[in-house]
């Protein structure tokens, strides 16, 4: 398995120093939510961009690529009735496409359900073709990076739109894009109707990426959730990916989440 985590973790810390310690723990990978750079990824200069994946690199850790794509930022939208917003939305996935791959990344996991919450009046079926349309200017984009957008199922609780891993699947055929794949994320997963491992297997033609966390918003380990059927799972499809650690709970310390959440995952896989 390859374990990487994501740095949002490490909140205050210089971009040098979390590489650096990530690096001591074992992780190999580090993922990036752009708002942790600067508000927007345009803002984020090549120089700095090259300065970053160097310093990533020179730990012994590849920036393995962007969540949180949409987090703090306004105009956006993925599933807006407004033509216009669509478009501004796909164009900005495209400028995040591009940031990736200077910084290392061949990622993005595209989450952020404020950014595409249904309005009211607006059917699924509506918002996932006004999502089809806002994603498709990013394709070409991310055939020329050579990076993979990958749809984030969240929880009713989170979102009204891409719930399940099996929405998550319909919008990535309706796109038929070879660099559009499904993320799964444990949190996430306990939602669906399936024990965990189940949809893992069912899905293993589309997923891409993961991310390892417990209900609880914790890390994986500080929770109920047994890992073992999970990483048996991953096994038995076959991946590949990453296993990133994204935490919503930082308590008690950077520090603490990273050390423990890697021991533990190793300790399951086996």
């Amino acid at each position: 398995m390859k374990y990487a985590i994501c740095n949002e973790t490490f909140e205050g810390w210089e971009h040098a120093r979390v590489c650096a310690r990530v690096a001591e723990l074992g992780y190999t990978g580090l993922e990036v939510a752009p708002f942790t750079l600067a508000p927007r990824i345009t803002d984020v200069s090549a120089a700095r961009r090259s300065e970053l994946r160097k310093q990533a690199e020179s730990a012994g850790v590849q920036i393995i690529g962007l969540h949180w794509l949409l987090a703090k930022t306004e105009g956006f939208h993925l599933t807006s009735p407004d033509a216009a917003t669509r478009k501004r939305t796909g164009e900005y996935l495209a400028e995040l496409s591009h940031a990736a791959a200077d910084l290392g990344g061949d990622i993005l996991v595209l989450g952020s359900p404020f950014q595409r919450n249904l309005a009211e009046g607006i059917t699924r079926e509506q918002g996932e073709a006004f999502a089809a349309d806002a994603l498709a200017h990013c394709l070409p984009a991310l055939e020329r990076d050579r990076v993979y957008l990958c749809l984030e199922p969240l929880t009713p609780a989170e979102t009204n739109f891409m719930t399940t891993a099996a929405e998550g699947v319909a919008l990535a055929r309706k796109l038929a894009h070879p660099f559009v794949k499904l993320h799964l994320d444990v949190k996430a997963m306990a939602a669906e109707s399936a024990p965990t491992p189940d949809v893992i297997r069912a899905n293993r033609e589309y997923m891409h990426h993961f991310h390892a966390n417990d209900p609880n918003k914790r890390g994986p380990g500080f929770g109920n959730t047994d890992f073992k059927p999970i990483f048996q799972a991953l096994k038995d499809v076959n991946y590949v990916g990453w296993v990133s650690v994204e935490v919503f709970d930082y308590s008690p310390d950077p520090d603490t989440i990273a050390r423990d959440s890697i021991r533990y995952m190793r300790e399951c896989a086996g």
